[in-house]
């Protein structure tokens, strides 16, 4: 069954831990911690203090983090300690050093992925395929929440799922941006094993109903 993660950026952080567990007790599988340095994206969101704290609140959740920072490297290890189980980052924000980045991730005792933007080839992550537990797929321009899916996502999941079984490998493949009950689907019939939703969440008059179309039980 396809995973979705709800993306904290959209919750009422006034009242974080009874907005995320609602969404928990609806049936999401994992929560998403979107991080932002105001430098490799233009906005600031927040840092591990949250993630631990949420995590001191909620410790049976997976925690995904998604670094949209400049050094990743540098911050994996607070990640950790906070609480992450999988962290993630951007290919473009360390495109000379990306092996070093992994290992430092794998140190910490996470899981990696990898991400890339829209604009960034595909093909660009294929060599990651079996090197690293997740590849994320940006369906938006990192940096903003609830902007429009962009179109071409769907044949560029589809490209990597292809090169996934033509290598034989189990590396999962998440997608993030403008997902909802009509994105969603068309992203887990590409190929998507995870989705990350924010607004159509958070936001939504009947989240159950939400999650249970993306999980493909509606």
């Amino acid at each position: 069954m396809t995973k979705i993660a709800a993306s904290i950026l959209s919750a009422d952080f006034a009242n974080l831990q009874q907005d995320c567990t609602r969404l928990l007790e609806e049936g999401v599988d994992v929560l998403h911690i979107d991080v932002m340095d105001g430098h490799f994206v233009p906005n600031i969101s927040y840092g591990a203090p949250v993630l631990s704290c949420l995590h001191a609140a909620l410790p049976d959740v997976y925690y995904d983090v998604h670094l949209m920072i400049s050094d990743p490297a540098r911050y994996a290890a607070d990640f950790a300690k906070a609480g992450a189980g999988l962290i993630t980052f951007h290919l473009e924000a360390v495109p000379d050093t990306a092996e070093e980045v992994i290992a430092a991730i794998r140190a910490t005792g996470c899981q990696v992925g990898i991400s890339i933007r829209p604009g960034t080839p595909v093909e660009a992550a294929f060599p990651y395929l079996g090197v690293v537990d997740l590849i994320l797929v940006m369906s938006v321009e990192p940096g903003f929440g609830g902007q429009k899916f962009l179109p071409g996502t769907p044949q560029r999941l589809a490209a990597l799922d292809a090169e996934r079984k033509r290598c034989g490998c189990t590396t999962l493949l998440e997608v993030d941006g403008g997902i909802n009950a009509e994105t969603g689907p068309l992203c887990v019939q590409a190929g998507a094993d995870w989705l990350v939703a924010g607004n159509s969440l958070f936001r939504a008059e009947d989240p159950a109903a939400v999650v249970r179309l993306l999980h493909g039980q509606a």
